[in-house]
């Protein structure tokens, strides 16, 4: 997940060759920028295929990038207004890229109609000093959720599905399911959470359940160095030393969450739902029988933080804006073809209307299961780089802490340090 950097001259001549939309053989062509993920694209085509067939003098033209190379280009070919005409926008990404963005028409959606359509956690990231840039497409929920191996659990003899009640039963069930192999080396870890997005996220969340915040009261800045922190992180660092994982073998590079569960090397594993599709499309011939459920909180209500998740905008600088808005409401703000583009993507709706219909229900049985914890999802907030705060910043310290490298004071005195420098 971390950024690398690409050469600059290949970025450039991929840019001077793809750039703009435009018209042929009588039809508008419009060009679609989206991240490399084969679920999400499912969903993509079929829609434009749709939107294409009551619209047959428009051509949607869609083009994908890994997610590291996506990153590069849209920084390269924005500023050189050379960008597609669509965007898929990670929402929480917004801040940093509104000024190169379209506001979106007040006859598309105004600011107040998309607070009542979609749930807060998503549409905050899109909503910059009160105008909106974007509409969302997913509920980027990275709390919570994990993935149960049921076949696990049978063969250890626990209850199935989980009866926990509190974090304390999740830690227990775990140690359970933890295995060694002859060299005492791990070889099944019960409880899979220190990859970067269940470490930070829960890291967060448990901030919040005990009553505390990382940001200071006008978000000018953070307070990551707190007694709340403190007390989340070190439950963290219990729970490693409780036996249930090996930081240093399963982690966001080795053993990561989805590859490890659906090879058999975890019990419960903590990712986000996104991970279902893709697993279910990577692993197709998996044997063992498994579901999704999710966590108890820490304390209190389940509150928690959660980036506003994947979307669509659209460029100033695109010659079809009009079209481009009216595709982008026709993914995004119809239900039928929202539900449409989250089935096939497995990712939790955006709309409160989709995510309790009967549709997700049938097809994401995982869906119903959060609905009761989804209203308590907060908008992460606006950083001023989001990616290197939660991945080159939060989430090596604790991991750092939770492999024994630094303390629990160290690590928050050092994000708290390293977070805050990301304003200046």
């Amino acid at each position: 997940m971390k950024r690398k950097l690409f050469p600059l001259i290949v970025l450039l001549a991929f840019v001077l060759t793809s750039c703009g939309g435009g018209a042929t053989g009588g039809k508008t062509v419009v060009r679609m920028w989206v991240t490399t993920n084969n679920a999400f694209i499912a969903g993509y085509e079929s829609l434009i295929t749709a939107y294409e067939a009551g619209h047959p003098n428009v051509d949607i033209q869609l083009e994908n990038f890994d997610y590291e190379l996506y990153l590069q280009t849209l920084q390269t070919a924005m500023p050189a207004k050379e960008e597609a005409d669509i965007l898929q926008l990670f929402g929480t990404w917004t801040s940093q890229y509104f000024e190169r963005l379209a506001p979106v028409p007040a006859e598309i959606m105004t600011v107040e109609q998309a607070r009542q359509t979609f749930y807060a956690a998503p549409i905050g990231g899109f909503i910059v000093d009160g105008v909106l840039y974007g509409l969302p497409e997913e509920f980027n929920m990275e709390y919570g959720g994990v993935l149960v191996n049921k076949t696990k659990f049978e063969a250890a003899g626990l209850p199935y599905p989980p009866e926990w009640q509190s974090m304390d039963d999740v830690v227990a069930t775990a140690i359970l399911l933890t295995q060694k192999d002859a060299a005492g080396m791990m070889s099944t870890a019960g409880f899979h959470f220190t990859a970067a997005d269940p470490s930070s996220f829960s890291f967060l969340a448990g901030i919040k359940q005990r009553g505390g915040d990382f940001w200071n009261a006008d978000h000018t800045g953070f307070t990551f160095n707190t007694p709340e922190a403190h007390a989340q992180l070190q439950w963290m660092l219990d729970v490693v030393n409780a036996g249930v994982v090996d930081p240093i073998v399963f982690n966001d590079t080795t053993n990561f969450v989805i590859d490890s569960f659906f090879q058999g090397k975890v019990g419960i594993g903590y990712i986000g739902t996104w991970a279902i599709a893709e697993g279910q499309t990577n692993f197709p011939d998996f044997a063992d029988e498994w579901d999704y459920f999710y966590l108890p909180p820490i304390q209190g209500e389940p509150v928690f933080v959660a980036d506003s998740g994947w979307g669509l905008a659209v460029s100033p600088n695109s010659k079809y804006q009009d079209v481009a808005w009216d595709f982008v409401k026709f993914v995004t703000a119809n239900p039928e073809n929202a539900t449409q583009w989250n089935i096939a993507s497995g990712t939790i709706p955006a709309m409160p209307v989709v995510a309790e219909s009967a549709e997700i229900a049938t097809a994401m049985p995982w869906v119903p299961k959060a609905l009761a914890i989804l209203p308590f999802g907060e908008y992460l907030g606006n950083m001023p780089d989001r990616d290197l705060v939660v991945y080159e910043i939060i989430y090596p310290h604790l991991l750092n802490a939770m492999q024994g490298v630094e303390t629990v004071d160290q690590a928050l005195e050092a994000i708290d340090t390293e977070a805050n420098s990301t304003f200046h």
